[in-house]
């Protein structure tokens, strides 16, 4: 979803995996027709594909079924086991671990596991390491973690150990005490990458807690630590130990953001996106301020991505400041002159802020206040893509959307209303951004003196005057010098006032090119005037009528019909017209699916019917095929 239109090919130039596996935006969930629609890109027996596109389109497989692929974990597992390419490999480990998420299911766990260990490959053992972690995450499991554990340690591969790292900290998700002694062993250790997954544990164990032991931990480790990557972990940890209470987060990382360590200034950053997401905290914003002018280009982006984390589904009437930061946005993106991490920054947080069409969220927790593991793996993960691009689209697995959808007993959507108790335009959408209109400059009519046309034509005449003598003899040359220097003798005789009066008449009459230019110049501003009274006109009516639309007050309420768009805040203010058929089981304000009870079951129900969708590869069922012609006979004279 949110990847604005700038972006997939913005992306061609950053990792080929990423300009394809970005279309799972528009599918996630959609897993039935999910083979189909990416049929064009998963594996093929073809000596024509490309290993980059069928490692996208595994990558993309895995997060269309993130957390619930039964239906495709055998189909991934055979992608890997059949592949040689170690990049197609790396987007089925990817894909397997994302299908089998939380399953804990050890045939998938071995075969990632041989992967790892006997291919001992840079770019299949990083995805192995992951995969192995999201798919006993939460297990704490004793052999897997001394698998995992052994290997970081033998391994001399950066990417295996960064891999490895982030499948640890899976392991102890939601485990807190339970992890204290790993945390300690990690935390001592001399391989930075592992110090790196002691923060991670942290804040996985921990997360949701605000826990005061984790929190002094990470912030002991983000002053004291003398390798830059974990220290910019130990506080990105902070905004998920915090999360529940989003606004002590800021006191917290406040004298973090002045640092003079540019990684831990883009920690707290990042902090604050994740503990503060989707509140639109103001404290949280005024500490990202100054770091949006920061002099280094990454905590710029870490900035960007985070100030569009806190203000996702957050409107000009509920946040002034939000306005602000989308100009922010696209003035950054369009400058020729930014760095290219800020414009990524700025491209990304263009399209978080509009995720999903407006219609998600940024929530670790459900409306009951579970904490969502989904969504903490997504935000983990999508933190590391400073090290890989394509793992931006893991934020796919932190939306949530809002919405309130009532379902009858056959789980159909009746016709029905909700009641929101507030103005429109409080939680509308933002209006559609516009193209600057280019001014079309006025066409000025040029000006043409009349001394300048005398003068022209007094050198016709001259010109003229000069052929005659010419062609004339030597009497008519003597008469006419006569004639000169008696018409030279009468002006010179004759007053200066009577010379100044004649110059006044001449000037005053025009010539006859003077007449045409003047006519010309006449017709062009009367219809340059006339157009112009027209647009004034226009002009007039439209404000007229922007008058006239200002005039009327909105209204304190809207009918929303089922299903609706429902933001968190508007939650509070929705309410159910007790005269209706239908009663909701639960509260209303929980928002969400809403199962319904019928009072009226013998009465035909008017349900919503579901809109038909063209899926790309599969043939639409158009009915039932049109009969044969009748045999005949074709003939030239036809």
């Amino acid at each position: 979803y949110f990847i604005s239109s700038a972006f997939p090919s913005f992306s061609l130039y950053l990792s080929p995996p990423l300009s394809l596996s970005h279309a799972v935006y528009i599918h996630q969930g959609h897993e039935k027709e999910a083979l189909n629609l990416m049929a064009s890109y998963l594996p093929k027996d073809s000596a024509n594909s490309s290993p980059y596109a069928e490692g996208g389109g595994l990558y993309a497989i895995g997060l269309i079924h993130a957390n619930h692929g039964l239906k495709v974990m055998d189909y991934l597992a055979n992608e890997l086991r059949s592949n040689t390419s170690e990049i197609v490999c790396h987007g089925a480990c990817l894909g397997l671990g994302l299908a089998a998420m939380g399953t804990a299911n050890y045939d998938i766990y071995d075969l990632l596991k041989e992967n790892l260990m006997t291919r001992d490959d840079a770019v299949v053992g990083e995805a192995a390491g992951l995969a192995m972690g999201l798919v006993m995450i939460g297990n704490k499991s004793t052999d897997s973690l001394e698998d995992m554990l052994n290997y970081a340690r033998d391994t001399q591969h950066e990417k295996i150990q960064r891999g490895l790292a982030l499948g640890i900290s899976m392991l102890w998700y939601g485990q807190m005490d339970e992890a204290d002694i790993l945390i300690e062993e990690l935390c001592r250790d001399k391989d930075p990458l592992l110090r790196r997954s002691g923060m991670f544990t942290v804040a996985m164990a921990y997360c949701g807690s605000g826990n005061n032991g984790a929190i002094r931990r990470l912030l002991h480790v983000a002053v004291s630590d003398v390798d830059n990557d974990v220290r910019r972990a130990a506080v990105t940890g902070l905004g998920f130990i915090l999360f529940r209470n989003p606004e002590q987060c800021p006191h917290v990382v406040s004298l973090l953001s002045e640092s003079f360590n540019a990684h831990v200034r883009c920690g707290a950053a990042m902090a604050l996106g994740i503990s503060c997401a989707g509140t639109g905290n103001k404290e949280a914003l005024a500490v990202i301020d100054p770091l949006l002018k920061d002099s280094i280009p990454f905590v710029q982006q870490a900035a960007q991505i985070a100030s569009a984390m806190i203000l996702i589904q957050h409107t000009e009437a509920m946040n002034s400041r939000v306005a602000g930061f989308r100009q922010h946005y696209a003035k950054v993106s369009a400058d020729k002159l930014e760095d290219s991490l800020s414009k990524f920054g700025a491209i990304l947080a263009q399209g978080i802020i509009d995720a999903g069409g407006r219609n998600v969220t940024i929530s670790l927790q459900s409306r009951t206040g579970h904490m969502s593991m989904k969504t903490a793996v997504g935000l983990l993960v999508f933190c590391q893509f400073w090290y890989w691009f394509p793992f931006c689209h893991f934020l796919s697995l932190a939306f949530t959307p809002t919405a309130a959808i009532g379902l009858n007993s056959d789980l159909k959507m009746p016709k029905l209303t909700f009641r929101s108790n507030a103005k429109p335009s409080l939680y509308a959408y933002p209006p559609p951004l516009e193209e600057e209109k280019k001014k079309e400059r006025e066409k000025v009519a040029t000006a043409v003196l009349s001394v300048t046309a005398k003068a022209k034509a007094r050198k016709k005449a001259a010109g003229s005057e000069s052929m005659d003598v010419e062609t004339s003899g030597d009497k008519k040359e003597a008469s006419s010098d006569k004639m000169d220097t008696a018409s030279t003798t009468q002006t010179a005789s004759e007053p200066e006032e009577n010379r100044s009066e004649d110059l006044e008449t001449t000037s005053g009459k025009p010539t006859g090119e003077d007449m045409e230019v003047e006519d010309e110049a006449k017709a062009e501003g009367g219809e340059e005037g006339g157009e112009k009274k027209k647009q004034e006109k226009e002009a007039g009516g439209e404000g007229e009528g922007k008058e006239k639309e200002k005039t009327e007050p909105e209204p304190d309420f809207q009918i929303l019909s089922n299903p609706a768009r429902v933001l968190p805040q508007q939650l509070n203010v929705l309410s159910w017209d007790e005269s209706d058929r239908y009663r909701p089981l639960k509260p209303i304000t929980v928002g969400g699916i809403l199962m319904l009870k019928n009072s009226d079951s013998e009465a035909p129900e008017d349900l919503i019917e579901p809109l038909k969708v063209t899926v790309p590869g599969r043939d639409e069922d158009e009915g039932p095929e049109p009969s044969p012609p009748e045999p005949f006979e074709w003939s030239e004279d036809m």
